[in-house]
């Protein structure tokens, strides 16, 4: 009865168009009240459930990180580089989007940060150089995807507090699969900068290249000082978040003079906005989790898959739940995929004999690539609005062009662990 209320108050919440989170809420509430569960007793596991999970410390800590970086100029600095770098080569201003995103992706962990801020920056510099307005949203929006991919990654984050599995063994294992989506992009970049004849700019002289590079070494330096602490065993990953947001903010301040306190209290306020929505969202998830585990549901789902035949052969599970986060994240946002479904999934794969390590890089990658994929792609819609495109010509060259190499690449990571895990092992790892 509970759990029938619960999901009939969900779906039409959704139908009419609540957002997901107090549609999650409210189907709790009712479920709750219908089971005979003391609200109060929820509220305290939830508040002792939450206490214990000092990981989560890392996501407002990134979040801030990546708002410091781009109010202060500090990714133009950084782009500003990589794009003298560029010069003179077909297609440059391609390249540097995608390495701007890989260096970038070492300090935000977050794909929509990385789109809104740097993203801005190399749109304009894209259309003004005179590349049309499809690819440039399209290979910024697809170079995004790696941000969370290679370290710190908020979703990983939350996929570690979720499963129990090694933050750092996490951050690890997405290092050669964010690699290997930036080479696949940049030979997506080559092909069209040569069909198209795309501008290759003016070489920068040495000596003006090298000023590029000192003015934008402090910022270059932030990512290394991270992986440095966490993998040097200096620090944990979430002390590590705290030592690059104090980071920032110095630089910011004393290097580039760039950060005044009336700047770092909007930059504040900004961060408390955009977590007080990631926190509703987890609170909210975790009220579903506690039902989808009173009823049982894993347990429920995994005998269906045994039923199917699934759990016999693990690659063909990896591929439907490959398939089913595609498909999820074509109209529901991506974080709410994330806290719904991998405690439901999780054990079933596990039970499969899938590596979790690897499996949190699969999710990773996976639920990227659907902020990338219409209708509800979020990047579409931010690019094109940053650069004036119709939204329909964005997610045509997106849909022709990156999601499919996108595809590829998630292959490759789904079906070669050994890639994977590579890392993880040579440090230890016993998986």
């Amino acid at each position: 009865m509970g759990l029938m209320a619960f999901t009939l108050v969900f779906g039409l919440m959704f139908l009419f168009g609540y957002p997901l989170v107090f549609a999650m809420i409210a189907g709790g509430i009712i479920y709750l009240m219908l089971s005979g569960y003391s609200l109060g007793g929820i509220t305290d596991l939830l508040a002792i459930h939450f206490s214990s999970q000092i990981v989560l410390i890392a996501v407002p800590l990134f979040v801030f990180t990546a708002n410091i970086m781009n109010d202060c100029d500090i990714t133009r600095k950084m782009f500003d580089f990589i794009q003298r770098a560029m010069g003179g080569i077909k297609g440059g201003l391609g390249y540097a989007n995608i390495l701007a995103s890989v260096i970038f992706a070492g300090m935000s962990g977050s794909e929509l940060a990385d789109v809104a801020g740097i993203g801005t920056i190399e749109i304009k510099a894209m259309q003004d150089a005179g590349y049309d307005g499809a690819f440039a949203c399209a290979v910024t929006a697809a170079s995004a995807t790696i941000g969370p991919i290679i370290p710190p990654s908020i979703p990983m984050v939350i996929y570690s507090m979720l499963t129990g599995v090694s933050l750092g063994y996490l951050f690890l294992a997405g290092f050669l699969p964010g690699f290997l989506l930036a080479a696949v992009e940049m030979i997506m970049v080559y092909i069209l900068s040569k069909v198209r004849n795309y501008p290759a700019g003016q070489k920068t002289p040495l000596p003006l290249l090298w000023r590029g590079f000192v003015q934008s070494f402090p910022a270059l330096l932030a990512p290394a000082l991270l992986l440095w602490g966490i993998y040097g065993g200096v620090f944990t990953a979430t002390e590590a978040a705290a030592v690059v947001s104090a980071y920032s903010i110095l630089i910011s301040f004393l290097i580039y003079k760039s950060l005044g306190w009336k700047k770092l209290y909007t930059i504040i306020k900004k961060t408390l906005f955009m977590m007080g929505y990631i926190s509703s969202i987890v609170a909210a998830a975790y009220i579903v989790t506690y039902i989808v585990s009173l009823e049982r549901v894993p347990e429920l789902i995994t005998n269906a898959f045994i039923s199917a035949g699934l759990l016999s052969n693990k690659w063909i599970l990896l591929l439907s739940v490959n398939l089913l986060y595609f498909l999820l994240g074509m109209f529901i946002d991506v974080s709410i995929i994330q806290l719904m479904v991998i405690p439901i999934i999780f054990p079933i794969v596990k039970s499969a004999g899938v590596d979790p390590v690897h499996f949190g890089v699969i999710t990773t990658m996976n639920l990227m690539m659907a902020l990338d994929t219409p209708p509800y792609g979020q990047t579409g819609y931010i690019t094109s609005a940053i650069s004036g495109t119709p939204l329909k010509d964005v997610f045509k060259e997106m849909i022709i062009y990156w999601i499919p190499i996108e595809i590829a690449a998630l292959m490759i990571v789904t079906y070669w662990p050994d890639f994977v895990l590579l890392l993880p092992r040579i440090f230890g790892y016993g998986g």
